[in-house]
C-alpha cells in the first residue's frame, strides 16, 4: 500500500517520476506579452468522458467577435485515469487530435496551466507541445497555488499556458465572455457532451 496506488492503478514512484518531469518542463514555459491586437482567430478545446470513451470538441471562434468558424468533435480512446493534479495525463492525447491540422491564434485550454501545484498544469503542457499561444481557463483555483499565478475573470480562472503572458490571457478571455464564462469553451463544452447519452 505505501507504494501502489491502488486508486489509480499506477505506481507511486511513477508518479514521482512524471511529478519532477513537470517540473523540468515548468522551466520551459515561455511568458511574454502577446499582441492582441493582431489575434484573429481563437480556437478552444474541452473533453467529456464516457466509460473507456473521450469525445474532445474544438471550437474555432472570430477574435474579438467570438463568431464561430469551425467545430469539430473527436472520440477516442482513455488512456490513463484521472489522478488530481496529474489531468494532463488522461487529457493531452484528446485536446491533441481535436487541434490536429487545425489553425489559430490562440488556444484555450479547459484546465490550467502555470495555476498549478508543479507549475504545469494541462494548458503549459499542450503549449508546450503545439508551440502556440495557450491559455488555461477552469472553474476553480486549484488548492496551494499562489493567487499570483491566476487572476478571476468572470467566472474564469484565468492562468498563463505558454507563449503569453497573465496580462495578455486575461485581456483576451475577458473579450470572449459569455454569462461569466468564455463563450468558445462553453461550446465546446456543449458540443463535447451532445452524445454522452446515446450509445457509441
Amino acid at each position: 500500500m505505501i507504494d501502489e496506488l491502488t486508486d489509480y492503478g499506477i505506481r507511486r514512484e511513477k508518479l514521482e517520476l512524471i511529478a519532477s518531469l513537470q517540473r523540468k518542463l515548468a522551466g520551459r514555459i515561455v511568458e511574454r506579452p502577446l499582441d492582441v491586437s493582431r489575434v484573429e482567430a481563437v480556437a478552444a478545446v474541452d473533453v467529456s468522458y464516457r466509460g473507456n470513451l473521450a469525445r474532445s470538441a474544438f471550437v474555432l471562434c472570430s477574435f474579438p467577435g467570438c463568431e464561430v468558424l469551425k467545430t469539430k468533435v473527436v472520440k477516442t480512446e482513455v488512456g490513463a485515469p484521472y489522478i488530481p493534479t496529474y489531468f494532463f495525463l488522461r487529457e493531452t492525447r484528446p485536446v491533441l487530435l481535436a487541434t490536429k491540422g487545425e489553425d489559430f491564434d490562440v488556444l484555450l485550454v479547459e484546465g490550467h496551466g502555470r495555476a498549478h501545484p508543479r507549475g504545469y498544469g494541462l494548458a503549459s503542457h499542450v503549449g508546450l507541445l503545439l508551440r502556440k499561444p495557450t491559455i488555461g481557463a477552469a472553474k476553480r483555483p486549484l488548492k496551494g497555488v499562489s493567487p499570483d499565478l491566476w487572476r478571476k475573470v468572470g467566472k474564469a480562472y484565468v492562468s498563463v499556458g505558454n507563449l503569453v503572458d497573465l496580462g495578455s490571457a486575461v485581456e483576451i478571455v475577458g473579450e470572449l465572455l459569455e454569462n461569466g464564462y468564455p463563450k468558445p469553451l462553453k461550446i465546446a463544452d456543449r458540443l463535447s457532451k451532445v452524445r454522452t447519452h446515446e450509445k457509441d
